[in-house]
């Protein structure tokens, strides 16, 4: 393993000489992670266990942090490298870190407390070299894994002429999850992420901007494959910044790349991403304030306004137990 410590002034490379190389790695995986040791480890070892053996996993320490170190260098595979930043950068920060040092073609983004399934870098390299596009993302369904059990997301793929943003926030079915892309499915070229890195100012929404910034651009489409590549840990308990509740963020955010979305998708975003939010905190100061949002800003559809009234007038165990049977019965 290589641990690598990045100072103020310097780098300190404390390295163990990788086998063959003079060849380069194909893949960078490129993991962010602060305080949670074991977590990572797991993340690790998924992606080290790849059939695409020409990688090189990258794991950003995100300030300084002995104990994750540690645990990472009882891992024993010269294609693990691991970075200590002098100090905290965020999510995006951390990222492009790592997109830095990267040595591969291409980057794949693991979050650390989520896990790929064997193949993911393989079938996606696959799509990938295989693309029209010049800048293909490459992307996949992936498992949830809630308290409630396991669900393959998205349930649906985008249409050929669907604006991503509507393909990301307009719901057209009363579950989550109907359009979705999730960070540790994404794998794209390193080129790209050099033209076009992660925002640093965002510490939530950041991979939406991204992906919203890059799908405007000549050359850039996104490329699904269909099968659940990933898994993702939405457990109780596990500490992510995507579980925070700050409904006041999510809006500023939303206003801030209102240029990067359709009407509709800010009126979907807005009734379904910060309302949920607003009203499990009990805020109800902001229900008309937000409605309004909705409205003047917006595209004003049916289903947003049937799920803005939902998210505010119904308990979410009332939901939560509406969506568990109205699944079970989609299923039969």
């Amino acid at each position: 393993m290589n641990i690598e410590y990045f100072q103020a002034e310097k780098t300190t490379t404390h390295s163990l000489p990788m086998p063959n190389e003079s060849n380069q790695p194909i893949v960078s995986v490129v993991i962010p992670t602060r305080n949670r040791p074991q977590i990572v480890v797991r993340g690790a070892k998924s992606a080290l266990s790849q059939t695409l053996q020409s990688i090189e996993v990258i794991v950003i320490v995100d300030g300084p942090d002995r104990e994750t170190v540690d645990a990472l260098s009882q891992i024993d595979d010269p294609r693990l490298r691991v970075i200590e930043l002098p100090k905290n950068l965020g999510p995006s920060g951390a990222r492009n870190t790592g997109v830095r040092e990267a040595k591969g073609t291409w980057i794949a983004f693991l979050d650390d407390d989520d896990q790929w399934f064997p193949e993911k870098l393989e079938r996606q390299l696959e799509l990938g070299n295989n693309s029209h596009y010049n800048f293909p993302v490459v992307v996949s369904r992936f498992v949830s894994v809630t308290p409630k059990g396991e669900f393959i997301c998205p349930r649906r793929l985008p249409k050929p002429s669907e604006p991503l943003s509507e393909y990301l926030f307009v719901r057209k079915s009363f579950f989550k999850g109907d359009g979705c892309i999730q960070t540790s499915t994404i794998f794209v070229k390193k080129d790209l992420m050099e033209k076009m890195p992660l925002e640093e100012k965002f510490y939530r929404h950041e991979d939406w901007e991204w992906l919203l910034r890059v799908s405007a651009m000549e050359g850039v489409g996104i490329e699904f494959v269909p099968e659940a590549m990933a898994i993702w840990h939405s457990e109780m308990g596990i500490n992510r910044l995507s579980n925070i509740n700050d409904w006041k963020y999510s809006l500023d955010w939303i206003r801030s790349i209102r240029n990067l979305v359709t009407p509709k998708a800010y009126s979907g975003f807005v009734a379904t991403i910060v309302s949920p939010s607003a009203s499990s905190v009990g805020d109800w100061k902001a229900f008309f304030p937000l409605l309004w949002e909705v409205i003047r800003w917006g595209k004003l559809q049916p289903m947003n306004i049937f799920l803005y009234l939902t998210m505010w007038l119904i308990p979410p165990q009332v939901r939560q137990q509406v969506r568990s049977v109205l699944s079970k019965k989609a299923k039969t």
